[in-house]
């Protein structure tokens, strides 16, 4: 029998055991764990008032804030499925997430509504089903608190398996349409215990949630401190505020919190005396990843974090953690990503032809993680692509060295880590290939001081059309999420595309050359 708890039943546990302790909070509201409990089972009440079924899906649709740890439990409790959604995403790609993951409730902040009122009538989402929180909420939508008040007090308690999906995560896709990755409780339990387990976390812990919380890093980190009774304060600032960071790890006494490059650039690009006022001796350990931190970038953290210890994650929304490059090695070993993780079993890289690589060798990197994902939602060939009997795999190619070190050579079919988010080429270049005057494009990530990569776009014209770069960044501003946008565009004859026989474009080629450029 699998007894594992979800998050719903940790919560639980926690407001029985610490019923006063702070489970979670942001700059507006805090929550004791016996608070916690008490508003999300109120809550998965209220939504089961609605008439939603186990199993059926709630789109989530806010920025961060201290609303996503109670539904997140309310959504376990109540057996339905989690379907975050990045805020930052236009109502057309909104639609398509809702519409491919047969959402049954959309749960939104009110000041993201604006995304969704464009698009409802093409949704089959009754309306009582649209639910909104914060001081805005228009009369056309549920009330959320008013959900939570009334809720029927009434209802039969839902058995919730731990193999029932808690969580469908989409990820951009190298089509251009993203894939809905299935997560079961039973999969974010272990990811949860398993990060306990290697980064020495405990219920003493108080972590900071910098990373959106539609992300899959902040979503198995909250289920981590929450599983160990611990405490997460959430950064609910609509932007990233470097100041208020420090101010934030030091207030709070914040012993973890994890960010990318760019997080770190910042906050220790500001001036020594605005440093020099907090004290952040609290934290012991930092989190770096989604993106390759610079040498200069490690040795200042490490000088300003002076009780911190420094880690580094490769992973996957698909796979869970990976690899770790641990603290004793982030000098040593710059450049990797580290070696295998708690509980992520062995590595293979492996030919087009499904055999092991020598050491040295490139290779697609497969993993063999007791809390994989079940597989991409309505998408069986994705499925089967990503999977080489129990091996997982979402098409990164790398290189281990005689040590056993992982070198990342291409990342997921030459996606961008622009600040953080995931951009895949084939999505942006849809977009500015549907332009009138361009004939081709390739989409690639160049270096970028402050978000690491930036998004650029090199453009083949048709034969005497004229277009100018910023009319081609006009163009995509309706149609995609600002971090998706190129940032700069430069143009090229058709002979001097890289290609394949096939006529396919070698992105590798043209970073090359435009790196050679450069």
């Amino acid at each position: 029998m699998n007894l594992l708890m979800n998050i719903s039943q940790a919560v639980a546990t926690h407001s029985r055991l610490t019923p006063h302790k702070l489970g979670a909070r942001d700059s507006r509201r805090a929550l004791s764990f016996e608070q916690w409990h008490h508003r999300a089972t109120q809550l998965a009440s209220g939504l089961r008032g609605l008439g939603l079924q186990k199993g059926d899906k709630v789109a989530l649709l806010a920025y961060n804030c201290v609303e996503w740890m109670e539904i997140y439990a309310a959504l376990a409790r109540a057996g339905l499925v989690a379907v975050p959604v990045n805020f930052r995403l236009m109502s057309s790609e909104i639609e398509y997430i809702a519409e491919h993951s047969d959402a049954a409730a959309i749960i939104a902040q009110d000041d993201l509504i604006d995304r969704v009122e464009p698009i409802k009538s093409q949704l089959k989402i009754p309306n009582k089903a649209y639910i909104a929180f914060g001081d805005k909420v228009p009369s056309n939508w549920t009330n959320y608190e008013d959900l939570i008040r009334f809720a029927p007090t009434d209802l039969a308690p839902i058995d919730v398996s731990p193999t029932d999906m808690s969580a469908l995560m989409y990820t951009s896709g190298t089509t251009g349409k993203p894939k809905g990755a299935m997560r079961s409780h039973e999969g974010s339990t272990m990811i949860a215990l398993a990060t306990a387990l290697e980064l020495g976390f405990s219920s003493k812990d108080t972590a900071l949630l910098v990373m959106p919380m539609c992300h899959a890093n902040s979503l198995y980190f909250s289920h981590t401190f929450t599983q160990l009774g611990a405490t997460c304060i959430i950064d609910d600032r609509k932007s990233f505020d470097a100041e208020a960071l420090l101010q934030t790890l030091a207030v709070e006494k914040v012993t973890f919190t994890s960010l990318v490059p760019t997080h770190y650039i910042m906050m220790l690009g500001l001036p020594t005396e605005v440093k020099a006022k907090y004290d952040v001796s609290a934290v012991e350990k930092l989190m770096i990843s989604s993106a390759p931190a610079r040498r200069d970038t490690k040795l200042a953290i490490m000088a300003f974090f002076q009780n911190a210890k420094l880690h580094e994650l490769y992973g996957s929304t698909e796979a869970g953690w990976v690899t770790l490059l641990r603290p004793d090695e982030q000098l040593e070993r710059m450049g990797t990503v580290g070696r295998e993780w708690a509980g992520s079993g062995a590595i293979k890289l492996l030919d087009a032809d499904g055999h092991e690589v020598k050491d040295g060798e490139v290779g697609e990197l497969f993993s063999r993680t007791p809390y994989v994902f079940d597989g991409y939602w309505k998408n069986p060939e994705k499925t089967a692509e990503a999977f080489h009997g129990d091996w997982c795999s979402v098409g990164d190619m790398a290189i281990r060295d005689q040590d056993g070190y992982i070198h990342l050579v291409d990342r997921k079919s030459n996606m961008i880590i622009s600040g953080g988010e995931n951009v895949y080429p084939s999505e942006v270049e849809g977009v500015i290939g549907a332009h009138p005057k361009v004939k081709d494009v390739a989409v690639l990530g160049v270096p970028h001081e402050k978000w690491g990569e930036a998004v650029h776009a090199v453009v083949v014209l048709h034969d005497q059309a004229q277009v100018s770069a910023q009319e081609l960044i006009d163009w995509c501003k309706s149609q995609i999420a600002g971090y998706k946008r190129p940032q700069s565009i430069s143009f090229v004859d058709d002979v001097d595309m890289p290609r394949t026989a096939t006529g396919k474009i070698l992105h590798r080629v043209l970073r090359q050359k435009m790196a050679e450029v450069a």
